[in-house]
């Protein structure tokens, strides 16, 4: 590709005129620094694992939607989602097409908790019209993602290789062990004083779609062996957590930011 050559030879050009400089000045020797096109070498296979961190997961506004079988009216609670348990594993294979551009199909595994609290706008089961109803939620989940990605390895400097990427997929978020506690909160009308309620609820599974940017850089340990560090934020659709005949919940998607490291394994 002309760009590619025009910008390898002015930088082959810069050293050359910088270290010329260098030795008429007889100052320092300039260090050796080899600039070529990404090192992949030719086509074939490779495979690839990695470890990721992803301690900036943003829930977005999760909510409950609650049955007032009194007045016959639903209303919504959004609440302040916590997450916890950040790390994730990727195992995958590979092909590299020629020095810029590979691709590969993914499979990720994560796991968490995920606590909140919010308020509705409609009183707790059994009680007056006027106060409102307090929710506090908890459960967990697990979710196996599979991606297609495809990746520009942009050039290769000193066995150092940065590269942009995007991925494509669905993710099976499955939503197990969810707890509500509900409390009366009293307002133009008092609470009766009942003990606030705690229920449970069997947690609903389903594949959301999941896209994925990622850009980052690989060492060439070997030939054969490259350390691959980068940053991800894939971004996984919204759906149902669990639902019953007087309240369900609806999560609002997660956005994951994942520093992550990992080797990858040529094959040929």
């Amino acid at each position: 590709m002309n760009w590619r050559h025009t910008l390898l030879n002015a930088s082959a050009l810069t050293l050359l005129l910088a270290s010329g400089q260098a030795m008429a000045a007889d100052f320092l020797e300039a260090p050796e620094v080899s600039i070529s096109a990404a090192e992949s070498g030719s086509q074939g296979f490779y495979l690839r694992g990695d470890l990721g961190y992803a301690g900036w997961t943003d829930g977005g506004d999760p909510s409950l939607r609650l049955f007032d079988a009194g007045t016959g009216t639903t209303n919504s609670a959004s609440f302040d989602p916590d997450f916890d348990e950040p790390f994730s594993g990727t195992l995958g294979v590979g092909y590299q097409f020629n020095d810029m551009f590979r691709a590969d199909l993914t499979g990720d595994y994560f796991e968490g908790d995920v606590r909140g609290s919010g308020e509705a706008d409609i009183p707790c089961g059994g009680e007056a019209a006027g106060t409102t109803c307090a929710g506090r939620l908890g459960a967990d989940y697990k979710a196996l993602g599979l991606m297609a990605n495809g990746y520009v390895d942009i050039a290769t400097v000193s066995g150092l290789t940065p590269y942009v990427g995007a991925g494509l997929g669905m993710t099976q978020l499955r939503w197990n062990d969810v707890a509500l506690r509900t409390s009366c909160v009293p307002g133009a009308a008092g609470c009766s004083g009942a003990d606030p309620v705690n229920q449970s609820f069997d947690g609903d599974s389903s594949w959301r779609f999941t896209y994925a940017l990622m850009a980052g850089v690989s060492y060439n340990m070997t030939e054969a062996l490259k350390l691959d560090v980068g940053y991800r934020y894939s971004q996984i659709d919204d759906g149902d957590m669990f639902g019953s005949s007087d309240i369900d919940g609806l999560d609002d998607g997660l956005a994951r930011h994942e520093i992550r490291a990992g080797l990858r394994l040529s094959l040929w």
